[in-house]
């Protein structure tokens, strides 16, 4: 039998591509440029995953522009997204699968984001107790990070990590690829990296690793910080020393071709809640959470620490999506209502009921609200009689919707 490693210049196989379709299908995602969906390319799997490994293998493959995509960003503003299309997803993954487990186990303990293992409650756990300990907090906002990653310093990250060819040409290749405006215009890319790509994440990890992470390490060993892909959060012991260290890294990035958002990026007292009006920033936003001292129950009585809370920005965010799901003009009964939104809401409780869920009374509040409205218009009832109607249903059905274990409508519609 003929190994495909003597027959191929580089080292893709027809299972590499299959298992990076599978996880592009999990991941799911929207189409690209080519307007094919996960589904349309299925149909056709093996027609469609043969092409790629035959391009890929052979070096002949190059991706097609990514489609831009504007979302509103939690704090104000549009960010761009750029999607690729499905069969770049399955390329891009086939990469990062092979080059992941390569690299992960050498990037710094206190990276949180987009890696095995490692999570967002952790990061914030972390960003916490630190500032249980240490009084002062760099709150780090680089601007427009993803859009300015300078090409040659990547991919001299890259070149450090693997000196395999075909690694290096696609992620090069992806790099430069074009992008779809969303007026319809081709522009080419000369630095950047599209969020969206299944790539993305992994060589933006590399990239701060080495412009941040060990930099940071290797000049100031006493710092301590968390970092989530882009959003950094550093610990210092003095005013003095956030604003030594807040300069030293603003002189880092401006030498690595990025630039902090000054609007943005502040200094925060998080410790001491006598000397809070002191000074202009004494909390922080860290991962969609609020960070600051508060009076918290403990074994010895109530004790000032540092703790998590859902933000403004995260509440405003998660009650404009309960909005759009238009509750109110949802066609079915009450079960198929709580089947078609119970997914979204398990997430929601998953992610900001890990740190003092009360914080969350609000959205569970708004929420039971729009099911009050919900049965006022299909029952064509008035309101004390929909929310006598509701709390019926809750009786019999404690768990229909997801957020009844923290907020029975008995306890929120009034």
């Amino acid at each position: 039998m003929i190994d495909y490693f003597e027959t191929k210049e580089h080292p893709v196989t027809r299972k590499m591509v299959l298992e990076a379709f599978r996880k592009v299908k999990a991941n799911r995602g929207s189409a690209g440029v080519d307007g094919q969906s996960i589904e349309a390319y299925e149909l056709k799997l093996q027609e469609n995953t043969y092409k790629l490994w035959n391009r890929m293998s052979a070096g002949s493959y190059f991706p097609s522009p990514v489609k831009e995509v504007e979302i509103a960003k939690k704090s104000g503003g549009i960010r761009k997204l750029g999607i690729p299309t499905v069969q770049d997803r399955i390329a891009q993954q086939v990469v990062k699968a092979h080059l992941e487990p390569k690299i992960d186990s050498t990037f710094h303990n206190d990276s949180y984001g987009y890696r095995r293992g490692k999570n967002a409650h952790q990061a914030i756990q972390s960003a916490m107790k630190r500032s249980d300990r240490i009084a002062w907090v760099i709150d780090l906002d680089i601007k427009g990070f993803f859009d300015n990653i300078d090409h040659e310093l990547m991919m001299k990250g890259v070149r450090y990590y693997t000196k395999e060819k075909w690694v290096i040409m696609y992620i090069e290749r992806w790099l430069k690829a074009k992008v779809r405006k969303v007026n319809g215009e081709l522009n080419q890319r000369d630095k950047g990296t599209p969020q969206g790509g299944v790539i993305s994440a992994l060589i933006a990890n590399v990239f701060l690793h080495f412009v941040f992470d060990r930099w940071i390490d290797k000049m100031y060993p006493n710092i301590r910080f968390e970092r989530y892909c882009d959003d950094i959060i550093i610990h210092c012991i003095s005013y003095k020393q956030a604003l030594f260290i807040k300069g030293k890294v603003e002189d880092r990035m401006h030498e690595c071709k990025l630039e902090l958002n000054e609007s943005k990026t502040k200094v925060v007292y998080c410790r001491n809640e006598k000397h809070r009006e002191s000074y202009a920033n004494v909390s922080y936003d860290f991962l969609g959470y609020t960070i600051r001292p508060r009076f918290c129950p403990t074994g010895n009585g109530l004790k000032l620490l540092s703790a998590a809370c859902m933000s403004r920005a995260s509440k405003k965010e998660v009650n404009d999506k309960i909005r759009k799901m238009s509750i109110r003009k949802f066609r079915g009964n009450i079960q198929s209502l709580a089947k078609a939104i119970n997914s979204k809401i398990r997430g929601w409780i998953y992610y900001y009921c890990r740190f003092h869920k009360w914080t969350t009374f609000d959205i569970w509040r708004n929420l039971n609200q729009k099911l009050i409205s919900w049965v006022r218009s299909n029952k064509r009832i008035g309101k004390r009689k929909a929310i006598s109607w509701l709390n019926c249903v809750y009786m019999t059905q404690p768990s229909l919707f997801a957020h009844w274990q923290m907020a029975p409508p008995s306890k929120v519609c009034r």
